[in-house]
């Protein structure tokens, strides 16, 4: 049971890998292509509490979307209910994300959310760990640089 749990994991933690790789990259190039590169240095410059208000912004945007989704699904909306909640899941990932690695230093002056991001991800790491031994995590990772250089070959000709 141990093993079929922690492929699972493996499956789930590549795929997670597989998406931040990909909206970290769309993050980069969308950034560039609104030219905002001056608002993300002011954001890595700010102080503690401006980067804690910008850090929520995210949050504002996309809870709205997730009520909206909540909204379709109660309504027997399935198809798009779903739908919207992965494109707000999506969005706030690459929102939060972003932000959080432009304002972390800032952000983890306060000690409630140090507190919280140092157990997180010390809870991360552990699962991590007990993922990466697994043979389905190894498999999935050459998958996946498989993937990225089939895709370096066909996109940068």
């Amino acid at each position: 049971m141990k093993k079929i749990i922690l492929s699972l994991l493996a499956v789930f933690l590549i795929i997670v890998e597989w998406l931040w790789d990909g909206l970290t990259a769309f993050g980069h190039s969308l950034i560039s292509w609104l030219h905002l590169e001056a608002v993300e240095q002011w954001l890595s410059r700010t102080s503690p509490p401006t980067a804690l208000i910008a850090f929520c912004i995210p949050l504002l945007i996309v809870t709205p979307i997730n009520l909206l989704a909540l909204n379709l699904l109660a309504n027997g909306l399935i198809m798009q209910g779903l739908g919207l909640e992965v494109i707000a899941k999506l969005l706030g990932t690459l929102l939060v994300a972003r932000v959080f690695a432009l304002t972390k230093p800032q952000l983890l002056t306060f000690g409630w959310l140090r507190l919280i991001y140092t157990t997180i991800t010390g809870w991360l790491q552990w699962a991590h760990q007990k993922v990466t031994d697994t043979t389905v995590y190894r498999w999935s990772k050459r998958l996946k640089a498989e993937a990225k250089a089939r895709w370096a070959t066909w996109f940068n000709k």
